[in-house]
């Protein structure tokens, strides 16, 4: 192997980049992009860089001196993989050939049919997005965030200690359910009210109203709230299009093996775009977080680089934080399956708490609260090898 194209230039792409280097390949590589910026860290984008505490400087992933030898395509958006040979067609017509593929290409926001050109309405994924949102953030007014998911809450808090009306609307009853279960989702939303932040949930949004820019956001059921901005948080699709008809796998995202492996010899995909097996659940599972990211990496690369030659190891249960209101919200595992949850530590009404997902008895989760030493001793009996 003697040229591998990353075709991504995230934390994901990044990551499998330097694996590449520090697990000995010294070959020809290629790191496209979609977007023109060097490789930037996504998380302070809703929190420290939306409030204005933290500088475009202070967001770069490479360090110091870093040098990767590696030839950067940035702001070339990948349209194809070829079947036969693997080669990645470009936009502007280019074509990148190599005998190892790592797909990276993360996903996009999703949006609100009928939104587009009305100005005041954001979604919150990239770096030019913040940028925009921090813009109108500076205007003040009322700020209506439509979905009540973590970028969605984040958005909220970050609004709310700049001063702003805040408003978060929520189809479903129980915000956060899907990644913490019904009883701790209804728990850390309880956040906002303990802030004054206005949270309406079980309601559906039916549209945005405005001339030039947006006014206000039309409910379901038929009320209507002033808006000087609105945040559409409603979830990310994964970027996988351009693979269609390449042979590569796709489901929700691209469907690999425990060690990041597709269905095509020599093409591994890590980050948001890659749903790879569980052997714990003996499901397919995509990780829209940043350790996911950031570990899974060198399992795919040391994949590619040996490919069949290992048997995959079982990858490492996602982990993800939040901060809110200033609460430091940590979890581990997967709340879908689990069949209790109980409070370890701490207590619900003061936000401080371990909370402990079992399934038949096993630890398959934890949710802390502003406990970061006892969640992280929770964490490591996560990452256990199963029995």
């Amino acid at each position: 192997m003697r040229a591998v194209a990353v075709v991504g230039a995230s934390l994901a792409g990044l990551s499998a980049a330097r694996s590449l280097r520090n697990q000995g390949f010294d070959g020809r590589l290629i790191i496209v992009g979609e977007e023109p910026h060097r490789p930037y860290d996504r998380p302070p984008l809703s929190k420290e860089f939306l409030a204005g505490k933290t500088g475009e400087t202070d967001l770069a992933l490479e360090q110091d001196g870093e040098d990767l030898a590696a030839e950067w395509l940035l702001g070339a958006r990948a349209t194809r993989l070829g079947k036969e040979r693997r080669a990645v067609r470009l936009a502007d017509g280019r074509e990148v050939r190599a005998d190892g593929i790592v797909i990276a290409t993360g996903a996009a926001a999703r949006t609100l049919p009928g939104t587009g050109g009305l100005a005041g309405v954001h979604t919150l994924r990239t770096l030019d997005d913040a940028r925009a949102l921090r813009d109108d953030l500076a205007l003040g007014g009322r700020l209506v965030v439509i979905g009540g998911g973590f970028i969605g809450a984040e958005v909220a808090s970050t609004a709310h200690t700049l001063g702003l009306d805040v408003t978060v609307v929520e189809a479903a009853s129980t915000p956060l359910a899907g990644p913490l279960g019904e009883t701790m989702g209804g728990i850390v939303s309880a956040l906002h009210a303990d802030h004054g932040v206005r949270l309406l949930c079980g309601v559906g949004v039916k549209g945005l109203i405005g001339g030039t820019r947006v006014d206000g956001v039309v409910l379901d059921d038929g009320h209507t709230i002033p808006a000087d901005t609105v945040v559409v948080g409603v979830g990310a699709r994964p970027c996988v299009e351009w693979l269609e008809g390449s042979g590569v796998a796709l489901g929700d995202g691209v469907r690999c093996g425990a060690d990041g492996t597709t269905s095509v010899p020599g093409v591994v995909a890590v980050g948001d775009c890659a749903a790879w097996y569980d052997p714990r659940a003996g499901i397919h599972r995509r990780v829209e977080h940043w350790s996911g990211a950031r570990e899974r990496a060198d399992a795919a690369v040391a994949a590619l680089l040996s490919w069949g030659a290992k048997k995959p190891g079982v990858p490492r249960p996602p982990y993800f934080w939040s901060d809110q209101y200033g609460v430091k919200i940590q979890f581990a595992g997967h709340a879908a399956g689990a069949d209790s949850v109980t409070i370890a530590e701490g207590s619900p009404q003061d936000r401080d708490v371990l909370a402990v997902y079992r399934r038949s008895g096993r630890p398959v989760a934890v949710l802390g609260m502003n406990r970061p030493r006892q969640f992280m001793r929770w964490r490591k009996q996560l990452a256990a090898p199963p029995p």
